[in-house]
């Protein structure tokens, strides 16, 4: 019956731990999608490209978001487009060798940034102080309007293709990478979510899409730079695993633990080392304290007292307080005669009255005591 109770206790504490880290999930999730950063796809604030990410997603485009090392790309021939929002670090050398063989296989990347310096060796122009104001764009002899937030033009290659250009330069670039080829456009604010239907922005970005036939087989938006951290080795985990192997070593703990196995220092039972307390006495003086058995408990002291005298001082037990008066006159040290007969003769008094108050109990309690311990101490 008691083991039976313990396994059901056991389950409860489990199911209430499993509770609290499922809810302490769900509360830290629910905290940091409040706290959106600029061109997260996620992001429905005025930053955010959310609104981009959900157009494609109900267009039936097969979208996704890529939050790992770009080493671990699909390499599938021609059929991946990789979309790059503003990323926030300039990759090293390593990733960016990763980007340029994911497009020599012939996927596409779509690079939106304002300042693309330091990106796959593309030379920038400064065009001085940036004004933000409405500029016609040129498209494949059409003109378009929209703003453009940036000071960057790019200065292009004689192999590069123009796409996008204005007054002041070139605004996007395709440059080919083997079978595969790189868009570049310094205009990333045109797919935030306040100003992708300003003026014509919506229609430049899928103009630009649209380069390579918007034939893909999968569409990434890469979300690698844009955590705010380096990256490290968890990366190359899913989200769903990380979060399957946490509970799995959760879960692990819990049972060992319901197994009574021991962690930590070993912890003696209180039985074992409690010995010869006087808790029994404690709990004895409070009932006849809480009883007002003060005249029971008296005598129990004057008792007691008497055997310590036998012990002690060789005063027999069976002889009465008054017949004792001439050895303890003898023995006692810290009173002198006079004292002492008055102490007897008042103790075999009080001793002798059937009731006695709470004060003359105290009184009388504490007199014996001292009387114990002169005796104890020889």
């Amino acid at each position: 019956m008691q083991q039976t109770f313990t396994q059901k206790r056991s389950w409860i504490v489990l199911g209430v731990l499993l509770l609290v880290f499922l809810t302490g999930t769900y509360l830290i999730q629910s905290k940091q999608m409040q706290e959106y950063v600029p061109y997260d796809s996620s992001s429905p604030s005025p930053t955010g490209t959310k609104a981009f990410y959900t157009y494609l997603k109900e267009e039936n485009f097969p979208v996704s978001k890529w939050n790992q090392n770009p080493a671990f790309l699909p390499q599938t021939e021609g059929s991946s487009l990789l979309i790059m929002i503003e990323p926030y670090f300039i990759p090293d050398s390593d990733v960016m060798n990763a980007y340029i063989e994911f497009m020599e296989e012939g996927n596409t990347i779509l690079l939106l940034k304002n300042n693309p310096r330091g990106f796959f060796d593309i030379q920038i122009n400064h065009i001085g102080n940036l004004t933000i104001e409405s500029t016609e764009i040129n498209y494949n002899g059409k003109h378009y309007e929209s703003e453009i937030m940036s000071n960057i033009r790019i200065d292009s290659k004689d192999s590069d293709t123009i796409l996008l250009s204005d007054n002041f330069g070139d605004v996007a670039i395709k440059r080919n990478y083997g079978a595969g080829s790189l868009i570049l456009s310094v205009t990333p604010t045109w797919m935030m979510n306040e100003h992708i239907l300003k003026n014509d922005h919506l229609p430049l970005l899928l103009n630009l899409l649209q380069e390579n036939g918007f034939n893909y087989s999968r569409i990434l938006i890469d979300e690698f730079y844009h955590g705010g951290s380096p990256s490290s080795a968890l990366d190359v985990y899913q989200n769903w695993f990380l979060i399957l192997l946490f509970q799995g070593a959760l879960v692990t703990l819990l049972t060992l633990w319901m197994q009574g196995k021991r962690f930590g220092p070993i912890r003696e039972a209180r039985e074992e080392f409690v010995r010869y307390s006087d808790e029994s006495i404690r709990a004895l003086a409070a009932w006849q304290l809480r009883g007002k058995t003060y005249n029971e408990s008296l005598h129990t002291q004057a008792d007691y007292l008497k055997y310590l005298l036998q012990e002690k001082w060789g005063i027999p037990y069976n002889r009465s307080w008054i017949d004792s008066i001439t050895i303890l006159t003898s023995r006692w040290k810290n009173k002198d005669s006079s004292q002492i007969v008055n102490f007897i003769y008042k103790l075999d008094e009080i001793l002798k009255n059937e009731r006695i108050t709470k004060q003359e109990f105290l009184y009388w309690s504490k007199e014996l005591d001292t009387l114990r311990k002169e005796v104890e101490e020889g």
